[in-house]
């Protein structure tokens, strides 16, 4: 047995995990390269191996949530962890002029591959799992729940802050006669939401939330905050508390983190949402102190697990489809992304939030579970 070999079998024997094991969250290894990338790369070399091929596991979120709870990512630092948090603490990341890199890097990756991952009305966020059976239910569900939770009423001016292809945007038209503006920095995704809200009294712009100048009633953020960066928390929160109405309500619903920290994982940061960056409960009530009452903070982070687990469901169903217009690496880039991220809502290590907010509201507010 090599030196690189000997050294990740000793980290995996603190765990379940073992190398060509008979468990399905084991690692069968294709290519003994592997031990080399992932000692020298860290996340970056885990994830870029298995794209490569040179791994498997029939069961990555599993594997992911072991190596968690087994507190093994903290042991392997790489230069590559140096100097993705060197980044996100030297540079504004998320400035203005960058806002629009996640935009061109994911979300316009291909509005097939997410028409075919996702629920029918493409929702891209954690859905509502409490009664539901099923993805479309648990999505449905949520909007719901975000809907009730701002008291939506018929001629209510929305601003939907990151409306990615347009399903609250809609749903709030359409459900509860509301006048919406949605916003996003995908080109592909502000196409296909102008085209599904034809006819209903919903605007959709290709736009930085800093642009904005649009008074309202209502706020929602649904699955947007992850892109704002900390270095823009006070901006994001003070534009969005001079457009709200006094007696308004803003709803936040996004995933956060059990500890601040700077930066994402490195892997997730070069491949899927680049200058991505979650928050902790602690940097969201520095951000909103003095300019937002905070009135109901809900958390259902383990929905997320199953929503994940269900878009890699969809994913796999429709491979064949796929593979026709896609690499081989790039599905298995998707494959990963969304094992790995199911792994970490299993683990608890991230966890997922909706926030409830109101300005000068006088009245006593009483949120729907």
């Amino acid at each position: 047995m090599n030196h690189k070999k000997q050294l990740i079998v000793k980290l995996l024997d603190e765990t379940p995990i073992k190398i060509n094991g008979s468990n399905p969250w084991d690692v069968q290894i294709n290519d003994d390269s592997f031990y080399g990338q992932v000692l020298k790369e860290g996340s970056i070399g885990l994830g870029e191996s298995y794209m490569q091929g040179k791994w498997e596991s029939d069961q990555i979120d599993e594997m992911i949530n072991i190596i968690l709870q087994h507190n093994l990512d903290e042991k392997v630092h790489t230069k590559f962890d140096l100097i993705t948090k060197l980044r996100f603490l030297l540079f504004n990341l998320q400035s203005k002029t960058r806002a629009y890199i996640v935009g061109r890097k994911h979300y316009d990756f291909g509005n097939d591959l997410f028409e075919k991952m996702l629920d029918k009305e493409l929702n891209y966020s954690c859905g509502y799992w409490k009664n539901a059976n099923n993805l479309d239910e648990a999505q449905e569900a949520k909007l719901d729940l975000i809907a009730q939770k701002l008291q939506l009423k018929p001629g209510m001016k929305v601003l939907d802050v990151g409306c990615g292809w347009g399903g609250f945007s809609e749903f709030a038209a359409r459900k509860y006669g509301c006048e919406v503006k949605g916003i996003t920095i995908s080109k592909e995704q502000a196409d296909y939401a102008q085209k599904r809200c034809q006819g209903l009294p919903v605007e959709i712009a290709l736009m930085d939330y800093r642009d904005l100048d649009e008074k309202c009633n209502r706020i929602v953020s649904i699955g947007m905050f992850e892109h704002v960066g900390q270095k823009n928390y006070a901006t994001y929160f003070t534009k969005l508390n001079s457009l709200l109405a006094d007696d308004g309500l803003f709803l936040l619903h996004t995933i956060g983190t059990n500890t601040s920290h700077l930066g994402n994982d490195p892997w997730l940061n070069k491949y899927i949402f680049p200058n991505g960056v979650l928050p902790s409960i602690a940097q969201l009530s520095r951000a909103t102190e003095g300019k937002f009452i905070m009135e109901d903070w809900q958390n259902f982070g383990p929905d997320y697990d199953k929503t994940l687990m269900a878009w890699h469901e969809n994913l796999m169903r429709n491979k064949p489809e796929l593979q026709k217009h896609y690499s081989k690496e790039e599905l298995r880039m998707f494959t990963y992304y969304l094992l790995c991220c199911a792994g970490t809502f299993r683990a608890r290590t991230t966890q997922l939030w909706q926030v409830v907010f109101s300005k000068k509201r006088k009245e006593r507010y009483d949120a729907p579970r």
